[in-house]
């Protein structure tokens, strides 16, 4: 029975010692392949505002002496703040000095003692004259500041036309997001640039119920153009809230009265690979989707095609609108050449506004029977779709082929875009143009993509043709990102006010939108608050899964080098990027306690019908295609060391990131 015993613990400990070399043997290759530098970390613009605003005192500072900083965020060049404290509560009033009464901006501040005054308006490459003026018991105290502002940047648009009736014109801006070069900017009724933000930040730009601008991250979530969410922000370029969405942001959103925002998105898991044609409803307050709506459960993918129609951007949603008479969704597809308008609680289907040529019958019954005396056309390839007041349907029709039939197709040299308005009866299921703008213009005012219509008031619009493009002199069908040849780029803004022109800007350029806004909110106010990141990217799936230490792997030599790879870590993902031929087997690999992860980094180049920005182009050339995988740090914990492979060759960066 001893002798048992013995033998038992004889076995017990060569057990144990078996498992502490194993586990000597697992540290040994674990640490082998453990990377000791770790990845470069990118500066997020939320990191760099706190840092920023660790400078923005008050105390020490008077109106004789304030504390006046440039381009307080260092994104918005012609926004100032001037910080400075007062013995009494006091109401200041800002003035900044245009060049005629129309361009001067005047602003009265909340009453305080601590005083962060944002001076928005400036002009470039000038001497600002600021005049602070309040009231101090039976004084009327007032101060003279000049602000020195830089150049603009070279690649600035500029206008090379301005019309502006001042005699039925305010001094609003007008606020334009880039399709091509440029930046997303302001421009007074002169003509001159006020307001620009450095930043990209494409699609839509409007104003919230709380008065803080919305528009899109600088960072990609997918190519070409698919940004990670939006940031709400001042025009200081002070950022409140980022709000990030794992399908990310494209074209349009619509900030319901409950604060949530309707936004449009991708499921960029779907099984069919399709984008564009996905809406999610975000919390504004824990950054949740609380609702989701699919079209591919709505529409038939292979009806209605235009042109442009393919079988992963088949609607191409480009516009979102929710109307709370009908609690409805209105949105453009502009490969379908319709706009839809879909029930909010239930998605399902209301109606169809567009030609009804190549739609399967079970669809028939949603489309609109023409009626009216007057002219009645279908409008084609649209943008911009919205629910008037007066229960209207205003649509930027870009006009593109004007006909589903390829041999009736109308050419660009003699098409025309227009913004057209409906007034539908949905009992009925008839339909009236009552109003448009833009054919008379002809040619000279077609945009085959993107563009824009604005309802101001009553016969009070905007109609933006942002799109046109000429190649060799000649109307252009197709988007400024396709364009080869000697190209001309044109943005044409027209406000109308009772079917007259009261103002008219030209840019050399093509823009996406046009909001026109003015520059302070009633209760404008810097909030020196930590900014929120709300949402998240979700997580990136796995590709493969290995359980062995890396051993078979090279330092980085002349053909990884060949590639251009850069390798950054975000404040919530990994970016990798590099150049590589099609067909080549590419893969990034994380590696922790004997597992490696793998990433697969696809090479291709889809053939694009729509880019409506160019900016993010994929660019291809003898190296190959520039491509980026980005790996999100949702469901990765601890420290990962990253390889790299190319072909059949694993390279060790001898570099680490940790989530």
């Amino acid at each position: 029975m001893k002798r048992r015993t013995k033998i038992g613990t004889i076995i017990t400990l060569i057990m144990i010692l078996v498992i502490l070399i194993l586990i000597a043997i697992f540290i040994e290759f674990n640490e082998k392949n453990i990377n000791t530098k770790e990845i470069d970390l990118a500066t997020s613009l939320i990191e760099t505002q706190e840092k920023l605003e660790n400078k923005f005192k008050t105390k020490g500072y008077t109106i004789d002496e304030p504390n006046v900083i440039l381009n307080p965020y260092e994104n918005s060049p012609l926004t100032a703040l001037v910080l400075f404290e007062t013995k009494k509560n006091v109401t200041p009033k800002v003035t900044i000095v245009g060049k005629d009464e129309h361009s001067t901006f005047t602003h009265t501040f909340e009453k305080g003692k601590k005083h962060y005054l944002p001076i928005y308006g400036l002009y470039a490459d000038y001497e600002n004259e600021v005049i602070i003026e309040y009231q101090e018991g039976d004084n009327t105290v007032t101060k003279t500041i000049n602000i020195k502002t830089d150049k603009l940047s070279d690649n600035m648009i500029l206008p090379t036309r301005v019309y502006a009736d001042k005699e039925v014109l305010g001094n609003e801006l007008y606020f334009y997001t880039p399709s091509s070069a440029g930046y997303t900017c302001a421009y007074d009724i002169n003509g001159d640039v006020r307001w620009y933000f450095t930043n990209y930040a494409l699609w839509k730009i409007d104003r919230l119920e709380n008065g803080h601008l919305l528009v899109s991250t600088e960072r990609l979530v997918n190519s070409p153009y698919y940004m990670t969410g939006l940031y709400e922000m001042d025009l200081l370029g002070k950022i409140y809230t980022e709000y990030s969405m794992q399908g990310g942001y494209h074209h349009d959103y619509y900030e319901l009265e409950n604060g949530n925002l309707l936004v449009a998105s991708n499921d960029f898991n779907n099984e069919d690979g399709t984008v564009e044609d996905y809406i999610i409803e975000l919390d504004r307050v824990t950054g949740n989707i609380v609702k989701t709506f699919d079209l591919k459960d709505i529409l038939n993918m292979k009806d209605g095609q235009s042109e442009n129609w393919s079988t992963y951007d088949w609607f191409h949603n480009n516009s979102v609108w929710y109307d709370k008479d009908t609690n409805s969704i209105t949105l453009s597809g502009r490969h379908q050449d319709a706009v839809i308008n879909i029930d909010y609680d239930s998605g399902d289907l209301n109606w169809i506004i567009g030609d009804p040529t190549n739609w399967s019958k079970e669809y028939q019954k949603y489309f609109f029977t023409p009626i009216g005396e007057g002219e009645f056309e279908w409008q084609w390839s649209q943008h911009a779709a919205m629910i008037t007041p007066e229960g209207y349907v205003f649509i930027l029709d870009n006009g593109n082929n004007k006909s589903k039939i390829k041999e009736e197709y109308v050419s660009a040299e003699n098409s025309y875009t227009r913004g057209v308005m409906y007034k539908i009866d949905t009992k009925e299921m008839t339909i009236e143009q009552i109003w448009e703008y833009g054919k008379d213009r002809g040619s000279e005012f077609y945009s085959p993509y993107i563009s824009d219509v604005d309802y101001l008031a009553e016969n009070h619009y905007i109609i933006h043709s942002g799109g046109i493009v000429y190649i060799d002199g000649k109307n252009s069908n197709q988007p400024a990102g396709f364009a080869s040849g000697n190209t001309t780029l044109v943005s044409d803004t027209i406000e109308l006010l009772n079917d007259q022109v009261i103002f008219e800007l030209i840019l050399p350029t093509n823009n996406y939108r046009v909001e026109k806004m003015n520059l302070y909110i009633d209760k404008e106010k810097v909030t020196l608050s930590e900014a929120s990141r709300l949402g998240t990217l979700g997580k990136t799936e796995v590709d493969e899964k290995k359980i062995t230490p890396i051993i078979d792997s090279q330092k980085i030599d002349e053909e990884y080098e060949s590639h251009d790879i850069t390798i950054t870590k975000e404040i919530d993902r990994l970016v990798v990027s590099g150049r590589f031929k099609r067909g080549t087997n590419v893969n990034v690999i994380l590696y922790k306690n004997m597992i490696s992860n793998y990433y697969n980094v696809k090479i291709s180049k889809k053939p694009y019908t729509a880019l409506c920005v160019d900016i993010f182009t994929e660019e291809e050339n003898e190296k190959g295609i520039n491509v980026t995988k980005y790996i999100n740090e949702d469901d990765l914990h601890g420290k990962y060391s990253i390889y790299l492979s190319i072909g059949d060759t694993i390279y060790d960066t001898g570099k680490y990131v940790e989530f």
